[in-house]
């Protein structure tokens, strides 16, 4: 039909001439012109209309059922160790909401089971894990300004999921062995005071540590998330930029888990530059709303909420309130209503054996104590402690072995130091006593470095001194492998002996 009205209308320019009716209307002019266009091209007024599609997502070492594992895994420690608004508060069924819309835009066959939650925390963040789970801060909500930088947060969060950004950070054996940490005795991983945030140690460099690559592929995919949810892209790095821009008021946090790519605002104004136009929503009555409840929420201070993980306050808490899903893996290592913390705990009860054992991972060997136990898997990421000395999702005395990888850092130096300050993040009184020392294990080059913390054994109510020995090597296959010695600051060197004899022993292949 359309090609016939456009050969029409070319007749009836050449009868015009031929006949002297007179010059056409102007419209005429423009329509025949359109027209014209059309039947030389039909797939131009497509190309100019159709919208961004995302991106195949690729392929990783681990399956989707994995991730999915792993992510409820790390989503049960988090309700050990932070406080978490119940599904039934107005704010998180908001969220929820929002996060709805948005997930609807995904292809079916590149969709994962979001859910969105929202941290009583202060500090301007949100964290995603693997096959479905993401966390909102209050502080997020309170500092967005309008429902489009709250769904650009949440769409970068999204992505970092639908483009498996963690499954793709680290090779299937590392991956094994923090799905066998996290599903051990220990409950989740977490290892004392090294660990009692389990989701950012362990697992946590590799949940949680993006390269500047992945923050700019979340952007790419977020914007287009955004559009087709028709909310304006832009707002997305607006935020972010705002947060660059923030210093000390709550930026540094959640950048520290998202280094910035670049200029983010040019790159995403760059990106959408020819995609069609729309009116996006800006913003919603519900987002006031929201924003106003947020505002006076009992909110903590991430200072806060480690000091109330070692209590054991946010496992009550979120226990009495309802907020712990129900598809939840139970911890295997006892409840958390004790706070992991372990009292009257006597050197004798853990004192090492003088005969040995020699544990054999792929790539890796090491010797230990044949009266002490190691929880593991799979090949990579293990603990090996007395069993006196473990409770409650936490570790007082023994070792862990464990890898990472740090795409940004350029030697094992830049690698342990970046190691180091994931540790604090995690661990807000956690002391480095003095600057990383090179040394040699089996003929390898390693960097070692000690650690001051609070150890879960208490006396008197009060928590003993830790001391923490961190060493670090470069892996054959790339990334990190660490280990971190850990004892009582009064015991650890009584326990050195041993300490140093197991890292003598290690092997890597």
């Amino acid at each position: 039909m359309l090609p016939g009205s456009a050969t029409q209308s070319a007749d009836m320019i050449r009868k015009e001439r031929i006949t002297g009716m007179g010059i056409r209307p102007l419209h005429t002019k423009i329509m025949a012109l359109i027209l014209a266009v059309l039947v030389s091209d039909p797939a131009w007024l497509g190309a100019v209309t159709q919208g961004p599609e995302l991106p195949d997502p690729g392929s990783t070492g681990m399956s989707k059922q994995q991730q999915e594992q792993l992510g409820l895994r790390a989503m049960a420690e988090v309700y050990k160790q932070m406080p978490v608004l119940p599904d039934s508060s107005p704010i998180t069924q908001y969220v929820q909401q929002l996060g709805k819309r948005l997930e609807t835009v995904i292809p079916q066959q590149y969709s994962w089971p979001y859910q969105f939650h929202v941290i009583q925390q202060k500090e301007i963040n949100a964290f995603a894990l693997p096959g479905g789970p993401i966390f909102v801060n209050v502080g997020t909500i309170t500092a967005a300004d309008n429902e489009a930088e709250l769904a650009g947060v949440m769409a970068h969060e999204m992505s970092h999921i639908y483009m498996q950004h963690s499954a793709k950070a680290a090779p299937k054996q590392t991956w094994a062995g923090v799905l066998g940490a996290l599903g051990g005795m220990l409950g989740g991983g977490a290892i004392g005071s090294l660990a009692r945030m389990g989701i950012q140690l362990g697992a946590g460099s590799l949940l949680l540590k993006y390269s500047r690559h992945d923050e700019a592929q979340a952007d790419s995919v977020g914007a287009i998330i955004m559009y087709k949810a028709n909310y304006d892209p832009r707002a997305m790095a607006q935020f972010f930029e705002k947060l660059e821009k923030q210093g000390g008021s709550g930026g540094p946090q959640f950048l520290s888990d998202h280094p910035n790519p670049g200029n983010r605002v040019a790159a995403v104004e760059k990106e959408i530059a020819d995609w069609p136009p729309r009116n996006f929503l800006a913003t919603s009555q519900e987002f006031a709303r929201v924003k106003q409840q947020a505002a006076g929420v009992k909110a903590y201070t991430a200072q806060q909420i480690a000091d109330g993980a070692k209590q054991g306050i946010w496992a009550r808490q979120n226990s009495q309130t309802g907020s712990i899903p129900p598809n939840l893996p139970a911890s295997e290592g006892g409840s958390s209503e004790a706070g992991g913390q372990l009292s009257n705990v006597s050197y004798r009860e853990i004192q090492p054996s003088g005969n040995f054992k020699r544990l054999e991972l792929n790539g890796l060997s090491i010797a230990y104590p044949d009266n002490w136990q190691e929880h593991t898997s799979s090949q990579m990421g293990v603990v090996i402690a007395p069993q006196a000395g473990v409770a409650a999702g936490a570790i007082a005395y023994g070792v862990i072995v464990s890898a990472a990888q740090d795409s940004n850092a350029t030697s094992l130096d830049q690698a342990t130091q970046d190691l180091i300050q994931n540790l604090q993040q995690s661990n807000q009184d956690l002391q480095v006593a003095g600057n990383p020392r090179p040394i040699r294990v089996n003929g390898l080059e390693a960097r070692s470095v000690d650690l001051l913390g609070s150890s879960p054994v208490e006396q008197n109510g009060q928590p003993l001194r830790e001391h923490d020995w961190l060493v670090t090597l470069p892996r054959p296959q790339g990334g990190l492998l660490y280990l971190i010695f850990i004892a009582p600051e009064n015991d650890f060197n009584r326990l050195r002996p041993t300490f140093e004899k197991m890292l003598n022993s290690l092997q890597v292949r």
